[in-house]
Order: structure tokens, then sequence, then C-alpha cells
């Protein structure tokens, strides 16, 4: 297998990578409440030893689950949101399948997804406290942004070695 194949193979394979990500992360957020209510049970049953030992995740995931509750019971509209993320990250998810055809000419995804994650971290820093979130959750929130950066820098950098070698001139072999 030549170079250029090779890297266009590493590239998609992260690619791929990265958007099953994305879909799993999107599709956690239709059933938020279920997945709530089973986090909630497993903390106060076979996994009641992670709840004992940190007490103040049990006390979050319960007023999570609380909050779910009540909002599902009087105003299930609000759920609605969650379903837009989850929406959101499926799409955008589709968008990645542009680099994954074409690496070169839609390097420009790839630099979007960067942005994309490195705003992460803002939007949480900001918008957790002022939504009463702690500091823990936020940094988990914030770790989206920072794990999701990696595979995107390294398939930037592999598109631009891609890029180079289009570039190079074809050495063809020179008969004796």
């Amino acid at each position: 297998m030549n170079e250029r194949r090779a890297l266009l193979r590493r590239i998609r394979v992260w690619l791929v990578v990265f958007i099953v990500c994305l879909v799993l992360s999107g599709l956690t957020a239709f059933p938020l409440a279920t997945e709530v209510h089973l986090i909630h049970d497993a903390l106060t049953s076979w996994a009641a030893p992670i709840g004992d030992t940190f007490p103040g995740l049990m006390e979050w995931i319960q007023r999570v689950r609380d909050g779910l509750d009540s909002t599902n019971m009087q105003y299930p509209f609000v759920l609605y949101g969650t379903d837009w993320l989850a929406f959101a990250h499926l799409v955008i998810a589709v968008a990645f399948y542009g680099p994954y055809r074409d690496p070169i000419r839609n390097i420009w995804v790839i630099e979007f997804g960067m942005i994309a994650c490195a705003g992460i971290i803002p939007l949480a820093l900001i918008c957790g406290p002022i939504r009463g979130i702690p500091f823990g959750w936020t940094v988990l929130d914030m770790s989206f942004g920072v794990f999701g950066v990696i595979p995107l820098l390294a398939v930037r950098r592999m598109i631009k070695r891609l890029e180079l070698l289009d570039r190079a001139p074809s050495v063809e072999p020179v008969a004796a």
C-alpha cells in the first residue's frame, strides 16, 4: 500500500471513530430521563459503593432525576430541547462524511469541529455556574471538547500531509 493510500485510510478510520462518538453522544440525549433513572437505580443498588464514596455525585444524580421527572410531568415540551440537542449531534456527524469522502477539499469541516470543541470550554465555564451545575460536572462537560479536538488535530495534520503528497510531482521510473 502506498503512502497516500495508507494516510487516507488512517484519516478515514479516525473520522469513523469521531462520527460514531458524535452519533452515540446524540442518541443518548433522547432517552435522558430513562438514563438518569438507570444511573440512579444503579447507584442505589449494585453500584452503591460508588454512591457511598461520592455522596455529592449521588445527590446530583438524584436532583437531576427529580428535576427531569417534574419537568416531564408538568412541562414535557421543555425536554424537546434535548431532542434538538440529539438531532444537532446527528447532523454534525453527517457533516463529517464530507472529509471522509474528500479530506483535502473538506478540511474546513475538521476546522469547524475544532472550533466547536474549543467553544465547549467557555460555554461550560459561563453557563455551568449560571445554571447551577456542579464544577466537577462542568469539568466533565469541558472534557468533551478537549478529547474531541485530539482526533481532529490528528486528522487535520494527516490531511495537510496528504495535500503535500498530492502536490509533490510524481517521479516516474526512467528507462535505462
